[in-house]
């Protein structure tokens, strides 16, 4: 699964037939959290990286953001339901620590050698990012091409997103969490919500225009290790209309095109993907797929 100078992806979470809010919860808890490594040149050098990207780029702000560290399925030991259930596992990492460790020039230093993936990422800050495949009511899926000035793969083809985001639910650390209960729920419908929202910014759609979210899957980029959760969103708007719309988006600088691919056209624009979009590909064909054998 080898992408353009991407790195290729492994999908760390499946779900062809697509789950809904009610079929997706977080634990959210600080045994999640990163574990420093224990070389501390390695360590140190997290603090080092980011400070000479702030003095090239001053305006850099570091922000909290959601650590992946694995899932969990549920199932029921009788027969009375047949729905997938599916919990993340998400502590909280920060956006200084994500530069330090997953996008370091010595990113693989900081894996451990094992097959467990948490286990492997144990020492990596790892967010969790996100991506929506929206598709068209004239069955097209819009894709954009990244501009030139953005810091991760400029030029690339994307689908939109960005990442859910601990300042929306009022998190700032885990002291912000005393009450569990409360925080995995507002956590679990910020993993719909900021998708919705990242769609509207970077497209510039209304938000009446999509339909609600399904969760297809976690897609991991084999370079520095980074994990996209991907959505199926259907939009009620044509492509033409939303060409439109795309030129006054309020993150139109992002990108410098939006395109409306149908499937064969997506195949070829795949392999100009980041690792972990390219696997968002994979990920809705699988469900397409699945979609097919009902």
């Amino acid at each position: 699964m080898d992408g353009d100078g991407s790195g290729g992806f492994r999908f760390l979470l499946s779900c062809p037939t697509g789950l809904s809010p009610s079929q997706v919860s977080v634990i959210f808890d600080e045994s999640y959290d990163r574990i420093p490594h224990p070389d501390v040149d390695l360590e140190n050098s997290i603090a080092e990286i980011w400070d000479q990207r702030l003095r090239r780029n001053p305006s850099l702000y570091n922000g909290e953001k959601f650590r992946y560290a694995g899932h969990i399925w549920h199932t029921r030991s009788d027969a009375s339901e047949n729905v997938p259930r599916v919990s993340l596992l998400l502590g909280l990492t920060e956006y200084r620590t994500f530069i330090g460790t997953n996008l370091s020039p010595s990113w693989e230093k900081f894996l451990v050698p094992s097959e467990d993936e948490p286990t492997r990422c144990k020492h990596s800050s790892n967010p969790l990012g996100n991506g929506a495949v929206v598709e068209t009511s004239d069955m097209k899926i819009l894709v954009l091409r990244r501009s030139n000035n953005v810091g991760e793969f400029p030029g690339h083809f994307v689908f939109p997103g960005g990442h859910p985001e601990p300042h929306e639910v009022g998190i700032r650390s885990h002291k912000d969490s005393v009450d569990r209960d409360t925080s995995n729920k507002k956590v679990s419908q910020e993993m719909f919500d900021s998708i919705i929202r990242e769609v509207v910014e970077e497209i510039g759609v209304p938000v009446n225009s999509l339909k609600d979210p399904v969760f297809i899957g976690i897609s991991r980029r084999e370079l520095n290790v980074r994990p996209t959760a991907f959505f199926f969103i259907k939009c009620s708007l044509q492509s033409k209309d939303i060409q439109e719309l795309y030129c006054s988006a309020q993150d139109g600088f992002e990108s410098t095109h939006l395109y409306a691919a149908s499937l064969d056209e997506l195949e070829s624009m795949a392999h100009k993907m980041p690792g972990c979009h390219e696997g968002g590909f994979a990920l809705y064909k699988l469900m397409v797929d699945a979609m097919v054998d009902d």
